[in-house]
């Protein structure tokens, strides 16, 4: 549990909201020191927060989203959580499916709450399996059931400076681009499922090609395009800004695609905010605005969700807090555009009946 109890007043209590991005992981104290000891600035800057929050399963997602706001469902993807210790490498990540269809079915099961909490499911698939992928996203979809969304891809996030990233990451240059990776993207639209992107934002001019590439098949960008202000990238907020805008941009212009608002908890964005953690909902606000607005202007509220990316940007403020912020920059919105970026896209995107 991170912070059950805000010291803020909730904004708009009765306001839907569907969390379009959240975790469950229990993180071993090998692990967690593994993490800790790679020499790169990712590592340094999430080891403190896997380190706090180690356990974060049913039960502490359950105190955070009971904390004041009007949770309804929320969307599980992908942590590496919960893989099979043995078999195939290639089928390990069904664990983690079967981990997550498991946390929907408690939650369906309504003795402990009435949220839908797992109401949809993003695993990972290697798609560099090529036209392999095929029977392991089958697979995939046989063990979520119901709830079974997508995929998020692994091995993309990557930079030509080791001390950036470093082996957690296990990245390949230029993924999307690959004609093998994209030999088993093709599948997705074809089976009905979507593809959550995670990149870096100097990564999103592949993302725009991968789009245009496959009008047909449903994208949606996780953290608002991936910032990234460590290492070689620090000191550059303005020119990093003026480049990331020009990029979603040009997602907006791809009507396959949609954005997540969230993921700027995250230490390495290294926006103002990380100098108080955790900070109030008016200073997360403020620093959050311009991204998420500019995402809101290109894309429209019906192309925009709202995510905690809980727990992992827990360190910049409880739950409650996060959705206040989220509120605070949504205040001038109409109705129609709060029902759509605080609930209605994630529910239309991700098939979850409300």
């Amino acid at each position: 549990m991170t912070d059950p109890i805000s010291p803020e007043p909730i904004i708009e209590p009765d306001l839907p909201i569907v969390d379009s991005h959240q975790h469950l992981w229990f993180r071993p104290a090998s692990a967690i020191a593994h993490v800790g000891s790679e020499e790169n600035f990712t590592a340094r800057l999430l080891a403190p927060a896997f380190r706090k929050h180690a356990r974060y399963l049913f039960d502490e997602y359950l105190a955070d989203i009971s904390s004041g706001h009007n949770v309804r469902a929320s969307v599980y993807v992908e942590a590496s959580s919960m893989y099979r210790a043995s078999g195939p490498v290639e089928l390990q990540s069904l664990g983690e499916v079967e981990f997550a269809n498991g946390m929907g079915a408690i939650a369906a099961a309504g003795v402990f709450t009435d949220i839908q909490i797992c109401a949809a499911i993003v695993s990972s698939v290697d798609l560099r399996l090529g036209d392999g992928a095929r029977a392991i996203l089958e697979r995939h979809m046989q063990a979520g059931g119901e709830r079974y969304r997508g995929i998020r891809g692994q091995a993309v996030i990557w930079d030509a400076d080791p001390i950036v990233l470093g082996p957690s990451f296990s990245g390949v240059p230029q993924l999307l681009l690959d004609d093998t990776f994209r030999q088993g993207f093709r599948h997705l639209a074809p089976l009905g499922l979507s593809y959550d992107a995670w990149q870096t934002e100097y990564q999103l001019p592949e993302l725009v090609d991968l789009a245009r590439a496959f009008p047909d098949t449903q994208i949606v960008v996780n953290h608002a395009g991936g910032l990234f202000g460590v290492g070689p990238y620090e000191g550059r907020v303005e020119d990093r800004f003026a480049a990331w805008r020009g990029n979603m941009h040009a997602l907006a212009a791809c009507p396959n695609v949609a954005v997540k608002l969230g993921g700027l908890g995250m230490p390495m964005n290294a926006l103002p905010w990380t100098r108080k953690m955790p900070a109030a909902s008016e200073e997360l606000a403020r620093d959050w605005r311009p991204y998420f607005e500019t995402c809101i202007e290109a894309f429209g509220a019906d192309r925009c969700m709202f995510e905690s990316n809980f727990p992992v940007d827990a360190g910049a403020g409880s739950y409650a807090v996060i959705w206040n912020a989220f509120k605070r920059i949504a205040s001038g919105a109409s109705a129609e555009e709060k029902d759509a970026l605080f609930a209605g896209t994630a529910a239309r995107i991700y098939r979850i009946k409300l």
